[in-house]
């Protein structure tokens, strides 16, 4: 299937990592000029490089999602070298796993500001773009936790949740401009997150971290952590024309572990 991509340029943040290194090489696989964004410049260097060799247009930037005093700065950078970003794929770092209760207001303000604001920050800031062409993409990674409460992860449960309700907002305010706005939701897939939420969980409980994995991985119906390729592929798809009737939705890549409707 031709994604019509071919040409289109995407802003990807922490795509240094596990699941936004494989958004981001998706996304080029179909033509998309693809900037690398991470707190972790080394890190975006990397994925760049590994799309540039496969033939790909890549940039790497090292960037603070946090730090809304360089968006304006960064968003030209872009325009100049790949040209304005038409997708836009907003994917945070998580903060460490707490009870919900007893963090301080400090702590709640420190997560909020990287989760929350600087996502609503930097889509504000290329809306205008998307819509002055009639066509854009706004995807946001969130968690498992925003349909089903992950223990032990308060934080993560509480801010990501907020996202959802933004985004379901903001895409009613911006379908008739021809840009969507979706949220997609990881369950347990092999990144270096997951490992170590499993290495966290087994230190807490005081069993083998092989244990708690393969507990982990018999919860899921399809009895596999998912790859992170098959999460950046539904996100490139989402991304795509092929899917411009799909807004305001939350999409699951889970191997079916999320037992609600």
């Amino acid at each position: 299937m031709d994604m019509q991509l071919n040409g289109k340029t995407a802003l990807v943040f922490g795509a240094g990592g596990g699941l936004g290194g494989a958004i981001a090489r998706s996304l080029a696989s179909e033509g998309v000029r693809v900037a690398v964004a991470d707190i972790d410049e080394g890190a975006a260097t990397k994925t760049a490089e590994g799309i540039v060799s496969s033939g790909g247009k890549a940039l790497a930037i090292g960037w603070d999602i946090a730090d809304l005093s360089v968006i304006e700065a960064r968003l030209a950078v872009i325009a100049d070298t790949l040209g304005s970003v038409d997708i836009l794929v907003n994917n945070t770092g998580g903060p460490p796993p707490t009870p919900a209760s007893g963090q301080s207001a400090e702590t709640w303000s420190k997560y909020f500001d990287m989760m929350v604001r600087s996502v609503i920050a930097v889509t504000d800031a290329v809306l205008p773009g998307m819509k002055e062409r009639g066509w854009g993409r706004v995807i946001t990674s969130t968690s498992s936790g925003v349909v089903a409460p992950i223990p032990n992860l308060g934080i993560s449960n509480s801010l990501r949740l907020a996202l959802v309700g933004w985004s379901k907002t903001l895409a009613r305010e911006i379908g008739r401009d021809g840009v969507t706005a979706n949220i997609v939701l990881p369950g347990r897939i092999a990144t270096g997150r997951i490992t170590f939420l499993d290495e966290q969980k087994a230190k807490r409980e005081n069993r083998p971290v092989e244990e708690v994995t393969a507990e982990s991985t018999a919860a899921i119906p399809v009895g596999r952590y998912g790859r992170p390729e098959e999460y950046g592929d539904t996100v490139a798809f989402l991304a795509s024309p092929r899917a411009s009737y799909i807004t305001g939705s939350v999409i699951r890549i889970d191997g079916g572990l999320i037992q609600s409707i």
